[in-house]
């Protein structure tokens, strides 16, 4: 049975919100203010009303999405279910970098306003070796957060819960003060005179600045998986946490135009602007004692509250996309106690270090946003098409006036979107170079191991439904029994039933057609077949494939028939030639979406009282592990289970090498005695080890490729001696992940 890897449910509707909340509130609130002021001029309030208006379009969509679907990876997901390949792959590398990205920003805000506060207190400028110590810090706050979220979701929730609510005070109290000053001042309306003072194109570009604090709802969707009750918390966190910040904004907007006094022949704004990133700062300092110090200890925490929220998304996102094939599975590794995925934190944290340290983040600073809207875009077409598709999913929220609304939210986006490109020409290169390099992960790499791993996971849903089904690949009459006795064991185990293949070959550059005369004389053998299965209570049907080569046929009745098991059979000896066809054969043989096993020698339905099965490391030896109980009970025989170790190894090797067997029978399920043989070479071992009656089971060993070609392997050195035959077995998950090392080393376990 298939065993699904899930994350922990320890998180609370508030640890979420307040997720959300750190997310948006982070070092956009402290750092863009000033900044989109003197962009957008008094109309700034309009710029965080728009694009709170725009936010909740594609929240709605998230609350929806997010309380349907209770697994990691949150828009990834959706778009990979509903929209079709690459979508889905884009989607989440889009979002991977669009977060490190961010994350990269936070730890370097919180770097420089740290710096803020050591000139503050009057501590000497200095640089540690190579890096100023705003970069210094910045990599010990990824670090010290990536550890916190190892540590777990509820401690990554509780650590960010803290400083988020801290960050929120220090904003009332620069809100609450500033209304004070605004009430005894009076003509507050003068500071907001003219409103659109810089035109309707100061406010979308203010918009495209600050889009990026309103995207803590992907965050929260992110944590579905780790939610307790997700179906009734999810939509919630999402309205609570715009709820909470959209009218935080609009007040420090407020109080930041109408509180400030700006010098002598200046408009606030015009100062607000030129101020910069500190202008929070220096307003504060005009109407708080001590507001300046409060403000950096804001900007302090808000910086660390929204970098624990991304490195905690940007890991999850990875994490979705290798659970999925879509990146290497060490990154879908859980934590055995922790419950968390450590690999997929560590990556995300190199990845996040390095672009803070190595890359200039203020160019890619408004690519991030342009990837995070076109990530919206796909999540709502993909709201769309579910609510077509899927209209039994259990929906905890549902949006209003589909499709509308979602049409709405694109068009939008898309404007957004454009309207950055074009102010950003460095965006538009950053946002291009990496979807390039996506498209060419996906086609180069993902796209295969998606295929294998959907492959995969089909197979094994059929095995649990009982509708298992061997392929058995017959060439001569002369094999027949062999490869037939082999498939029936496995079919009867699986109480399934077998597929007789033959494949008739058409020379290159002839039409299929022209093969029809070879089948008909390959139908004799595939009747008798037939019987030989049907005398022993397995259903069999006969298939005659007609292809210009015989692995293609081979693979591709595999697949359009669904087999679980193929079965084919290796002469015992081989001309180079042969062998390198073999070779060939046996390279495009990895693509065949199910297990392959490969008979040595003649299997008689009598006369075997042994099975040999020789027990090394890896899913091809637990495969061989797993299948020698299943010919033991078909044809009454005993299991020798060994190792053989060879006479140059060390003390430690080989006791390595028996730990290894040891461990590959437990995952088995095994309970034979590990019996330890210690030869010159494997292959003597075996040929010693077998005798008249025995049966080997082995998994696929590790064989150089020109050994293949040159030389002999080990299964065929052994079926030469005619002492025993030998089943050689393939774990096809397994095998297709090692396809690069098998190409590039020729190994193969």
């Amino acid at each position: 049975m298939a065993i699904e890897v899930r994350l922990s449910r320890e998180m609370r509707l508030l640890d979420i919100t307040m997720i959300g909340v750190g997310a948006m509130i982070g070092a956009g609130i402290f750092v863009l203010t000033g900044i989109a002021a003197g962009v957008a001029g008094p109309a700034l309030l309009l710029v965080f009303g728009l694009n709170g208006f725009v936010a909740l379009l594609t929240a709605m969509a998230y609350a929806e999405l997010g309380s349907s679907y209770h697994s990691a990876g949150g828009g990834y997901t959706w778009v990979k279910t509903a929209l079709p390949d690459p979508s889905g792959f884009l989607s989440g590398w889009m979002s991977w970098f669009a977060q490190a990205v961010a994350c990269s920003l936070y730890a370097l805000g919180f770097g420089a306003y740290f710096k803020l506060v050591l000139d503050a207190v009057g501590a000497p400028d200095f640089s540690v070796g190579f890096m100023s110590i705003e970069k210094w810090l910045a990599i010990l706050t990824v670090i010290l957060f990536s550890y916190i979220n190892y540590r777990g979701a509820s401690e990554a929730g509780k650590a960010g819960n803290v400083v988020t609510v801290g960050k929120v005070l220090i904003i009332l109290a620069f809100i609450v003060a500033g209304l004070l000053v605004m009430a005894r001042q009076g003509g507050v309306e003068i500071a907001f005179t003219p409103f659109l003072s810089e035109g309707w194109g100061g406010v979308v570009a203010a918009m495209g600045l600050t889009f990026i604090a309103f995207e803590g709802y992907e965050i929260i969707a992110q944590t579905s998986e780790e939610v307790k009750n997700p179906r009734r918390n999810i939509p919630r966190a999402v309205f609570l946490s715009l709820l909470i910040v959209v009218p935080i904004y609009l007040l420090v907007a407020f109080v930041a135009v109408g509180a400030v006094q700006a010098p002598a022949g200046m408009a606030v704004t015009d100062y607000l602007g030129q101020e910069g990133e500190v202008a929070l700062v220096r307003a504060a300092d005009q109407f708080l004692v001590g507001g300046g110090i409060l403000i950096l200890v804001g900007g302090l925490l808000s910086t660390l509250s929204a970098l624990n929220a991304t490195i905690f998304s940007s890991s999850r996102v990875a994490f979705a996309m290798a659970r999925d094939a879509n990146l290497p599975p060490v990154l879908g590794h859980v934590h055995t106690r922790r419950a968390t995925p450590f690999v997929a934190i560590l990556f995300s944290a190199a990845l996040i270090i390095f672009m803070a340290v190595a890359l200039p983040i203020e160019e890619v600073a408004a690519a991030a946003d342009v990837m995070f809207l076109l990530l919206f875009v796909l999540v709502n077409l993909a709201l769309i098409k579910l609510r077509k598709t899927r209209p039994d999913l259990d929906r905890g929220f549902k949006v209003p006036f589909v499709p509308v609304v979602p049409l709405l939210a694109i068009g939008t986006m898309l404007f957004l979107t454009v309207f950055l490109l074009i102010r950003y020409p460095m965006a538009m290169l950053a946002v291009g170079g990496w979807l390039i390099a996506g498209g060419f992960v996906y086609y180069q790499y993902s796209r295969k191991r998606e295929k294998a791993f959907v492959e995969r996971t089909v197979w094994m849903e059929r095995i649990e439904r009982h509708e298992y089904s061997v392929l058995v690949a017959l060439s001569t009459p002369r094999t027949l029994e062999s490869l037939m006795e082999v498939g029936i064991a496995i079919a009867k185990r699986h109480g399934g039933e077998i597929v007789v293949l033959s494949v008739a070959e058409v020379p290159e550059g002839q039409s299929l057609l022209s093969g029809r005369r070879a089948a008909r004389k390959l139908e004799a053998m595939l009747e008798r077949a037939v019987q030989y299965a049907e005398s022993r209570g397995i259903v069999a049907r006969p298939v005659v494939s007609i292809s210009h080569r015989v692995s293609h046929g081979i693979v591709e009745t595999a697949r359009v028939e669904k087999c679980n098991f193929l079965v084919m059979g290796q002469p015992d000896t081989q001309s180079i030639f042969e062998r390198l066809v073999a070779t060939a054969v046996d390279r495009v043989l990895q693509d065949a979406p199910c297990q392959v096993g490969v008979v040595y020698g003649t299997v008689r339905s009598e006369g075997i009282s042994q099975i040999l099965l020789p027990v090394t490391t890896g899913p091809n030896s637990r495969l061989a592990a797993k299948l020698a109980p299943v010919f033991a009970e078909q044809f009454g025989a005993s299991i020798r289970a060994v190792t053989i170790l060879e006479r140059h190894l060390s003390a430690a090797e080989a006791e390595k090498q028996v730990t290894d067997a040891q461990a590959t029978l437990t995952a088995a399920g095994s309970e034979e005695r590990l019996e330890v043989l210690r030869r010159r070479d494997v292959a003597r071992g075996l040929k010693q080890a077998t005798k008249r009656g025995t049966l080997v089971m082995m998994g696929a060993p590790t064989a150089e490729s020109l050994q293949a070609i040159l030389g002999e392997t080990v299964p065929a050195q052994i079926a030469q001696s005619k002492r025993a035959p030998i089943v050689v077995v393939r774990n096809v998950a397994e095998h297709r992940v090692r396809k690069f090392e098998q190409l590039f080393f020729g190994r193969s376990r």
